[in-house]
């Protein structure tokens, strides 16, 4: 790998609100961290803009540089450039790049098998998130998503985060693969999705069955409500089935993506 020299970048000097880059004047977002850079630089649907590396970065993205299918040149930065740019609480592990959102995934687009090269899931799943608010979650699911084989992530268009690098870096590239589809009507939506051929099963805490109990069919929307408040009740009423995890009596919920993880695996694994 070559000597990526650092130097001062001068339109990193006045710092910016944390996602999106105020001075475009467009919806263009911050995506910061080894992983969500890496694979923002490799998904053609991607229009990256800027690219601020440190020279540790610079050599960690090394395949992710010279296999991008985008012309974009990365700027040798040092930490604090960066941190003018991010916000000095953001964890961007030596790397920022300033994109467009992506292109929107829609509800008809889901397609229903994914060719990634890896042994089929046991089932078509989709994860339906039900006004979950914070963008860790949103991230941390699609993390879970990819990891197991879900098809896609689907939120309302109102009460859930835009695509910001909270999401990405949460998703640790996970973004850049699995859909994440957002509905202006959620419960229409799983309606929709159940003309399909999908059934949905909401993860209830008050269900009087456990996933592993229940004779589920092979293709699924699991729905997952916000935390603390849950699945609101028409979205509850949508569902076919309701399931809960077998979590003991001395912890009463999990966090959302806590719960969407556990619940994949006993799903897909």
């Amino acid at each position: 790998m070559s000597r990526f020299k650092p130097r001062r970048d001068s339109r990193a000097e006045t710092p910016e609100p944390r996602g999106r880059d105020r001075r475009s004047g467009t919806n263009d977002v911050w995506l910061y961290g080894l992983h969500a850079v890496a694979a923002a630089l490799l998904n053609p649907e991607r229009r990256p803009k800027r690219l601020l590396v440190t020279q540790e970065a610079f050599e960690a993205l090394g395949p992710s540089l010279t296999e991008t299918p985008h012309a974009i040149s990365p700027s040798p930065a040092e930490r604090r450039d960066i941190e003018a740019v991010l916000g000095p609480n953001a964890v961007h592990q030596g790397a920022a790049m300033l994109c467009a959102p992506l292109p929107g995934a829609q509800l008809e687009d889901i397609a229903e098998v994914l060719d990634d090269g890896a042994p089929p899931p046991k089932r078509r799943l989709v994860i339906a998130l039900d006004q979950v608010t914070d963008p860790h979650n949103v991230g941390a699911v699609l993390r879970s998503a990819a990891a197991f084989g879900a098809i896609a992530v689907l939120v309302p268009d109102r009460h859930a985060p835009e695509e910001t690098g909270t999401i990405a870096k949460a998703a640790c590239g996970a973004l850049e693969t699995v859909p994440l589809v957002r509905v202006p009507n959620f419960v229409r939506a799983l309606g929709l999705l159940k003309e399909q051929g999908y059934w949905c099963v909401g993860l209830d805490g008050e269900a009087k069955q456990t996933l592993a109990e229940q004779d589920l069919p092979d293709s699924i929307v699991l729905v997952l409500g916000a935390e603390g408040a849950g699945l609101r009740r028409l979205s509850l009423d949508a569902c076919d089935f309701t399931a809960r995890l077998p979590i003991r009596p001395a912890m009463e919920s999990l966090n959302v993506s806590n719960a969407a993880a556990i619940a994949l695996y006993a799903l897909l694994a």
